[in-house]
């Protein structure tokens, strides 16, 4: 008789036990999981209020959505979890509490990280402008790259926690990647020339370039390739890679232009004009705005004029308000010459008339034999 009641004792307290830790479980787990989601809705609301007082918002709104992107269950496991160590639990379960506790962090930090490389993406390519630096192209790339580099990060510290040896796996996704890349090499030049494009910089949307026989204006900067709108008007699309190995000139980012130019007048100038137009040139160009004198010299004596060298710097790069500035310096030029009676100097050839008896002497003795 003792021995049923004992038995039946010792039912009662492992079932009294067993229901009082599952009621444990169960209030723990509801508090801790109403906790963190009221932690985090006034985080919400404070960030939101911080915005609105803060001009610059872009960092509080990736961080208002890596917020949102915390996950329900993943609150409710770790939260689950959290209840187990009030409560005694076999040796079998308590080894996999830590494995469970890395696998619930690991998957809430990767999409954390997933999602502040996603709105780094949208505010950035939303908040550019037409004048922003910014290369969309790269900023994809480059998002594209730190996701793909969280995911893999995060699924082989979950397979090494849980036990498995990932440096083969590592070892043939290295060398299956050499293949891939041997394949696909010229793409993959590519596209590295337009990450460099868009680090660097060299040139960006709207620049005006020159190299070797083509002239244009940047319309398009690609993942493999580069397009400019010529002068003529047609389309130019060359590779990246090939781009990168030509010298390239960069007209838009010229602060200013120096310009050289030459101009003849007659053989028949007397020094004293020839002085005195010098001074009249650096007169000329002074009044103008626009351009800063630099010099102006009689170079050299031609077979049929005299020319004179002039330089000045133009304080701008814009090629329509240098002719415009270079149209007017040379109607001065020319107002000036006209008035002093100079003139300028235009191709010409002297020919001299003699009697043939005497330019050719044997030639007449020949007629007069």
């Amino acid at each position: 008789m003792k021995e049923v009641f004992h038995t039946n004792y010792l039912h009662l307290i492992t079932s009294v036990t067993f229901w009082g830790n599952i009621l444990l479980v169960v209030v723990i787990t509801a508090v801790t999981f109403l906790v963190i989601k009221k932690v985090i809705s006034l985080l919400q609301k404070r960030i939101s209020r911080w915005s609105a007082n803060h001009e610059n918002r872009v960092m509080h709104k990736v961080f208002l959505d890596v917020l949102k992107r915390t996950r329900v269950s993943l609150i409710f496991f770790a939260s689950f979890l959290f209840s187990l160590q009030f409560i005694v639990l076999p040796g079998n379960v308590s080894g996999t509490i830590p494995h469970a506790w890395f696998l619930v962090l690991a998957l809430q930090i990767a999409l954390w990280l997933d999602q502040t490389v996603q709105s780094w993406l949208r505010y950035s390519l939303t908040s550019s402008g037409p004048d922003s630096h910014r290369n969309p192209v790269t900023t994809i790339i480059l998002g594209l790259l730190l996701r793909a580099l969280v995911w893999s990060i995060m699924i082989l510290s979950i397979l090494a926690n849980a036990g498995v040896n990932i440096t083969a796996l590592v070892a043939s996704l290295g060398v299956g990647g050499i293949a891939i890349a041997l394949a696909v090499q010229t793409v993959l030049s590519d596209l590295f020339a337009s990450l460099s494009i868009g680090i660097d910089k060299p040139f960006e949307i709207g620049d005006f370039v020159v190299f070797n026989d083509v002239s244009g204006t940047i319309e398009h900067i690609g993942l493999k390739t580069t397009r400019i709108r010529s002068l003529s008007g047609e389309q130019i699309v060359c590779a990246n890679a090939i781009l990168l190995q030509q010298t390239i000139h960069n007209y838009k980012r010229m602060q200013t232009r120096r310009i050289v130019f030459n101009f003849g007048v007659p053989l028949a100038t007397t020094a004293e004009q020839l002085r005195q137009i010098g001074p009249m040139i650096e007169g000329v160009i002074s009044k103008i705005d626009k351009t800063r004198f630099d010099r102006a010299h009689l170079s050299s004596f031609e077979s049929d004029r005299i020319m004179f060298e002039v330089v000045h710097i133009l304080k701008f790069s814009d090629y329509n308000q240098y002719m415009d500035v270079q149209q007017e310096i040379n109607l001065c030029i020319k107002e000036y010459l006209e008035e002093t009676g100079i003139g300028l100097a235009g191709p010409h050839r002297f020919v001299t008339f003699t009697d043939s008896d005497t330019a050719f002497p044997a030639l007449a003795e020949q007629k007069r034999a």
